[in-house]
């Protein structure tokens, strides 16, 4: 899998680079159809803590998912983008699954 990060404003810490890595690598034990994986690291010019914006953007086979999340640190926004995704995945999953068992019903009879 391909990660791309880039921190818009700012320059990111490897240290924050490889929590990022890691998080999106743990994807892959919820699909194993994920191709590459852009993150963008923003902060916002606004007046609040909550100035640090995480975007993700998944490409997997036949299909891309996105979530992006705003938060007072990286690594929050980063877990709550995560997690994002994760559901994603699962719903997307579960959808393909009873498409499946849709068509394996219609062969059956």
């Amino acid at each position: 899998m391909n990660i791309n990060i880039s921190s818009i404003h700012f320059n990111a810490d490897e240290k924050l680079e490889k929590l990022i890595e890691d998080k999106i690598k743990k994807l892959t034990l919820f699909s194993d159809s994920i191709i590459s994986a852009d993150v963008f690291l923003r902060l916002e010019s606004s007046q609040t803590l909550e100035n640090k914006v995480t975007e993700i953007k998944l490409e997997m086979q036949g299909n891309a998912l996105f979530a992006k999340k705003q938060s007072n640190s990286f690594e929050k926004s980063t877990d709550s983008t995560i997690e994002a995704l994760r559901r994603q995945i699962n719903k997307q999953r579960t959808k393909n699954d009873r498409k499946k068992n849709k068509n394996n019903a219609k062969n059956i009879l």
